[in-house]
């Protein structure tokens, strides 16, 4: 494991598990936390052998967002600007990485903490979890992505009603927005995250890669555009390895040992 204070991370198996490690401050989002996810991203781009990216969280909260005490620091002093930016290029890595991302959400995820979840791919939630912006409750604007990403999950009136309102929603009602795959008990969140990423990790990690792009990249794209990315990049998929071992094994009644390549 790697100690960066604020988060850490660990391999398991074919995932990588960043955890959030401020649990008295609820994990919420400093410059150490910000450094501690660059470093972690940093260690995942370096190692391609795994097959996902697991983000959670210590304690009785995901993420309550920015440290309030941090940005009433930041604005005194007129550094808030540069911390923003910090905050959302490291969001913006977690969405573009090229692997799955999985939350598993405990507790609180709100604002900030709201914006990561929005930065994943796939989103496991406790029963308890309670997720919503909150920024407008201490007036506020989004400065990770919410006010983008949000409205592409939800919807435009569902986003507006969170933002406005700052509600925090419970997870049954977010899985039904969509913003949610699956709600677990509490005691089950870690089990069933790590079976999910067991799962990824006997997946293609290029045939992954080339999903995720062609749907984060569709979502932007006119129909058309999109369906001939779509056969474009099948046409270079046909011609890997993964695609060869994936026929082979269906074959060969085998389970496939994919390579990435």
């Amino acid at each position: 494991m790697t100690d960066r204070g604020a988060v850490t991370h660990e391999v398991r198996g074919t995932a990588l598990w960043i955890t959030l490690s401020r649990p008295d401050a609820m994990n919420a989002i400093n410059d150490a936390v910000i450094d501690g996810l660059t470093a972690a991203l940093d260690a995942a781009d370096s190692d391609h052998a795994l097959r996902c990216i697991v983000i959670r969280a210590e304690g009785r909260a995901f993420c309550a967002g920015a440290d309030l005490k941090a940005v009433q620091e930041k604005t005194a002093s007129g550094t808030m600007d540069g911390f923003v930016d910090r905050l959302l290029a490291v969001f913006n890595r977690i969405e573009a990485f090229p692997r799955p991302v999985v939350a598993a959400v405990n507790g609180l995820a709100l604002a900030g903490g709201l914006e990561m979840v929005l930065c994943c791919d796939l989103v496991i939630a406790a029963e308890s979890a309670k997720i919503g912006d909150a920024h407008a409750n201490y007036g506020l604007i989004p400065g990770g992505g919410g006010s983008v990403r949000l409205p592409r999950k939800v919807g435009p009136t569902r986003a507006k009603y969170l933002m406005y309102t700052g509600a925090f929603l419970d997870a049954a009602e977010l899985e039904r927005m969509g913003l949610v795959n699956q709600v677990v008990p509490d005691d089950a969140l870690e089990e069933t995250v790590s079976a999910l990423t067991a799962r990824l990790g006997e997946k293609s990690p290029l045939g992954l890669k080339l999903m995720k792009q062609l749907i984060d990249d569709g979502l932007e794209q006119p129909k058309e555009t999109a369906l001939r990315n779509e056969l474009m990049a099948i046409a270079v998929h046909s011609r890997s390895q993964d695609w060869a071992e994936g026929l082979a094994a269906f074959t060969e009644k085998r389970k496939p040992n994919f390579i990435g390549r």
